[in-house]
């Protein structure tokens, strides 16, 4: 008899929609549940809902992806499983660089990480950040048996925040044994290695009435900078084509009234309007470096006939590196003698040509050639000769080397709980669980402004004004890098420490069973569950004093402390209801309902609390046997998170290509014509003034600075979703079987902010300055653009509001087959996905967005119309083979052809390091193939050999302002696209 892989076709119901090795999900969740039934496990998890009836077939589609696909995959973390599913957008992972907060999360349905709740066994995990999103990073991928995932509205299951869905791990029960995995992956460039070691050991005890394991893993991944690929060497114009990147750059540039923005010279003795960006891309990467110690512990034991007492405890620390270009002055306001030692000749006669040096006194001019010389040689302020000037500084500090953000995160949760047997047909189950998160974030690299203005502010080469904090005078006047001296480094940079804290306190009992009573058409008794919950969350960021100034260069902003924290009290009841059984046209007829009455209470006076009341309702219909129908429509919220409530006003980026008041670019050209009639007025309303008006540049490296912050009166978003399918497994084609559902989610009330557009189409699509979503918007002073001192430019203002819409719908297509060839057993599953929509209004006024196959700074990670995967198995004696087939649609620029002069078509022609024309307005559709091959080496010993990428697709090209900077990076988007190009992988399992 042949000794096949356990083979299993791509999991059901797309709606996370996983390449998933099973049979259609709801056979696969009963079945498996019986399994366990049988085996006297009585640890069922039935996604969805409550209630663990094992012969239970469910209402809403449930995606099942095994662990055996998990091995296929080659998957070193849970985020890397996830990203690939159609149906889930790419969230925060280790793709993301800049923007990465050391964490990883899934985002499903594209409605945000925030949105949807991650289980492990059916009960939540504390959060990792303040805005409740846990980290996936901390899943125990060594003992997961499955995963499933439930989408659209389930908290009247699982409460607040499951709007879009729920993710769950379920782990191995009752493992007995001992099982090592060690796992290598490597790039065909030699870089990006990535090793996994995990052993897991358990046993039963006590005839059977125990069982406990253990399960300890290590990870590590090298980064892969985006400097290592030909698409990240040089950073590309996403309008130009030409090399763009920040205009903070080396040689400095200064502000000049009437003049703009303009840089040293390469003979460093004057200040010139056609200057180079900063090419960032190279020191930025691709794969963020990463290292992991878990450890995952479990117990039950049947204390006596009927009473169980289980506890499980799950402890990981994690390092994530995010590594980023070298910090410096982003447009800070300096000021600087004009006998500053490093002050070149020819910089400061531009300086006294330049600036009104007596502006309190009125009719003075700028500095005569006399006095100009006079204040070259004036080095103590209080010689009368003695003048500074003010000026917006952009200088990178490369001398410093690249800013690096090290994460330490630890996390540890632990559950304990009993359960057990009222009566035949009825279950208690009780439990309690603590879980707390903590990172401490370590910044490094970043020079300091303070410590800019006070080098600057000197006379003598060896000794500043203000001497105070060891100062030591800065040039920034050299045309290369090098001017700063590692004395003058050491002055600049500082480290500075962030941490976060959070806990989940919770506890929960509820009552399940059956009422021993049945329809008089059904032979399955009616179900129910009761219960009720608690949760206490608590959140908060301490920073240093570095870190809450805003001092740090190039940092985003501050980071303000925040402390806050709610409790939530909750009434369940789940209802399931056998109407029909084993009758002509009804072998099925099940429907189901439940409810969940919340109450929120938030610690501060200042806001009121509030309560909601979730419910469901569905239905499947089994006509006959292979054939049925089900539907289910949920009435879900969202609760505020502590992050939405309690943060502070606060000033950091956002990605912005487009400013009406620019006319200057990255390379210091007129692009446009600058601001006229209303418009200028408008742009001086806003912080402008008449020396910087006409030459305002855009964005530097398409950020600009917005403002916003927490909203005590917040209230809970609502979301309505429903879905309706079916499900084939027709007897004339043996091992085939086929589900397919139709998703609608909307979510109104929902708790946004307003995109950057958003923000500008508000004032300029109606310009005046009488208009106050214009006057709100606030520029920097000296150079009149949208970056600079958070301390003086606000820029745009995006605040909180419960203002918001968000809709999405679809259609989730799976077909598996299977078939014994004789040879072998095929294995063929398909899973696809189709959005129709996926819309976002910020307010009532804001355009109704559309994100589906579009890209831009408006919609963040790229949601294709079409996406599917498809894998062909064959297994032999003692080994298979597996193909992976992805597909993504192809996507286009959301204002490509709008016909508008203020949003212009992306680059066409042939771009900076390349020799073919490129569109950066479209993306093609793209294909990824990967093969797998498992044998078994010896009785015990399996290995898996992969090749990720086979035909090394190299990812598209679209430069560096197309969409947003935490997914469009290195000229691409590597959340979606493949920027590592070919990897080989190999891992050897050895079982006792």
């Amino acid at each position: 008899m042949k000794t096949q892989f356990k083979l299993s076709l791509l999991g059901t119901s797309l709606l996370v929609g996983a390449a998933s090795l099973a049979t259609p999900a709801f056979a696969q969740d009963q079945d498996q549940e019986q399994d366990q039934a049988a085996s006297g496990d009585s640890t069922i998890v039935v996604t969805g809902s409550l209630i663990s009836n094992p012969n239970i077939e469910r209402a809403a589609p449930v995606n099942v992806t095994s662990s055996d696909e998990i091995d296929l995959l080659q998957s070193n973390v849970a985020e890397e499983i996830l990203r690939e599913i159609p149906g889930i957008v790419p969230s925060i992972g280790s793709a993301v660089n800049n923007g990465n907060g050391g964490n990883s999360f899934v985002n499903l349905r594209g409605l945000g990480s925030n949105r949807n709740v991650v289980l492990l066994d059916g009960t939540r995990l504390v959060p990792a950040t303040l805005a409740g999103q846990f980290d996936l990073n901390n899943v125990p991928l060594a003992l997961i048996e499955r995963v499933e995932v439930l989408t659209g509205g389930s908290s009247t299951t699982y409460g607040a925040d499951a709007i879009s869905g729920v993710v769950n791990f379920i782990t191995r029960q009752d493992f007995a044994g001992l099982e090592v995995t060690a796992a290598s992956q490597i790039t065909e460039q030699g870089d990006g290695h990535t090793v996994r070691f995990d052993v897991t050991t358990g046993a039963n005890f006590d005839d059977g009435r125990g069982n406990v394991v253990l399960s300890v893993g290590y990870q590590q991944a090298d980064p892969v900078y985006q400097g290592d690929r030909k698409i990240g060497q040089n950073t590309i114009g996403s309008f130009s084509g030409a090399g763009a990147g920040s205009g903070t750059a080396v040689p400095s540039r200064l502000t000049l009234p009437g003049s703009g923005t303009l840089q040293i010279n390469p003979a460093g003795n004057a200040l010139v309007g056609t200057y180079a960006p900063f090419n960032f891309s190279p020191d930025n990467i691709f794969q963020t470096p990463f290292e992991r110690f878990n450890i995952f512990g479990a117990a039950k034991y049947e204390v006596t006939d009927g009473i169980e007492v289980y506890t499980r405890g799950l402890f990981s620390k994690n390092t994530v590196d995010t590594i980023i270009a070298p910090s410096g002055s982003f447009g800070i306001a300096v000021t600087i003698p004009l006998s500053n030692p490093f002050l070149p000749a020819g910089i400061r006669n531009q300086f006294c040509n330049a600036f009104d040096f007596n502006a309190a006194v009125a009719g003075t001019q700028p500095l005569t050639a006399a006095q100009c010389t006079a204040a070259a040689t004036a080095t103590s302020p209080t010689d009368p000769n003695y003048r500074t000037i003010t000026t917006a500084l952009f200088r990178r500090a490369v001398e410093a080397g690249p800013r690096i953000s090290n994460y330490q995160n630890t996390v540890f949760d632990y559950k304990l709980g009993i359960r057990g047997g009222i009566t035949d047909t009825i279950d208690f189950d009780v439990f309690g669980s603590y879980g707390q998160s903590d990172q401490v974030q370590t910044i490094k690299g970043y020079t300091l402004n303070s410590r800019f203005r006070q080098g600057l502010l000197a006379t003598n080469p060896n000794t500043c004004l203000d001497t105070s904090n060891g100062c030591v005078p800065l040039n920034i006047f050299t045309p290369t890098e090098g001017g700063l001296t590692p004395a003058m480094v050491n002055f600049l940079v500082a480290e500075s420490t962030v941490q976060t804290k959070t806990t989940l306190a919770q506890a929960r009992a509820t009552v399940s069973g059956d009422f021993g009573v049945a329809s008089p058409f059904a032979n399955d008794p009616i179900s129910f569950a009761v219960g009720g919950e608690y949760r206490k969350y608590t959140a908060q960021q301490a920073s240093d004093s570095l870190a809450r100034s805003g001092d740090l260069g190039g940092a985003g902003g501050a980071a303000p402390n925040i402390n806050g924290q709610y409790d939530v009290y909750e009434a369940i009841g789940e209802l399931v209801i056998p109407v029909v059984q084993g009758k002509p046209f009804f072998e099925d007829l099940t429907i189901e309902a439940g409810i969940r009455y919340s109450d929120y209470t938030v610690d501060d006076p200042a806001s009121p609390g509030y309560t909601t009341t979730t419910w469901k309702a569905g239905g499947s219909w089994t006509p006959v046997t292979g054939a049925k129908i089900r539907g289910f429509y949920a009435r879900a919220v969202r609760a505020p998170n502590i992050s939405e409530l309690f943060s502070p006003v606060n000033t950091g980026l956002t990605s912005l290509t487009n400013d009406p008041c620019a006319s200057i670019n990255d390379a210091g050209q007129r692009f446009r014509a600058a601001p006229t009639g209303v418009v200028r007025d408008v742009c001086l309303a806003q912080g402008a003034n008449a020396g910087n008006v006409d030459s305002i540049n855009v964005p530097i490296a398409g950020q600009a600075n917005a403002t916003s912050g927490g909203n005590l009166a917040l209230g809970a978003e609502k979301s309505n979703s429903y879905t309706i399918g079916a499900v084939f497994e027709p007897s004339f084609i043996p091992g085939f079987s086929m589900t397919i559902d139709y998703y609608n989610i909307k979510i109104s009330g929902a708790i946004t902010t307003p995109s950057p557009d958003d923000a500008l189409d508000a004032c300029f699509n109606a310009p005046s300055v009488n208009n106050p979503a214009c006057t709100i918007i606030r520029r920097d002073p000296i150079t009149g653009g949208l970056n600079g001192d958070p301390a003086t430019t606000a820029g745009l203002f995006v605040g909180l509001s419960n203002l918001g819409r968000l809709a999405t719908d679809g259609i989730d297509l799976t077909m598996n087959y299977r078939r014994d060839l004789g040879f072998a057993d095929l294995a063929l599953s398909f899973v696809g996905n189709w959005t129709n929509k996926s819309t976002f209004q910020s307010t009532p006024t804001s355009i109704n967005r559309d994100c589906v196959g579009i890209f831009s700074v408006n919609c963040g990670s790229l949601q294709p119309e079409f996406q599917w995967t498809t894998r062909a198995t064959l297994g032999f004696e003692g080994a298979d083979v597996s193909l992976l087939w992805r597909h993504i649609d192809s996507f286009q620029y959301e204002f490509f052809n709008d016909g508008v002069a203020a949003t212009p078509d992306l680059f066409t022609g042939v771009p900076l390091g390349y020799t073919n024309q490129e569109n950066f307005n479209t993306i093609p559709s793209y294909d990824y193939f990967d093969i797998t091959t498992r044998f078994d080496l010896m009785e015990n010993l399996t290995v898996t050999l992969t090749v990720q990428n086979i035909f090394d697709k190299k990812p598209p090209l679209v430069g560096s302002e197309a969409g947003t900077t935490s997914f469009n990076s290195g000229n691409t988007f590597p959340s979606t696209y493949d920027a590592l190009g070919r990897r080989f992988g190999v891992q050897a399992r050895l079982r006792f």
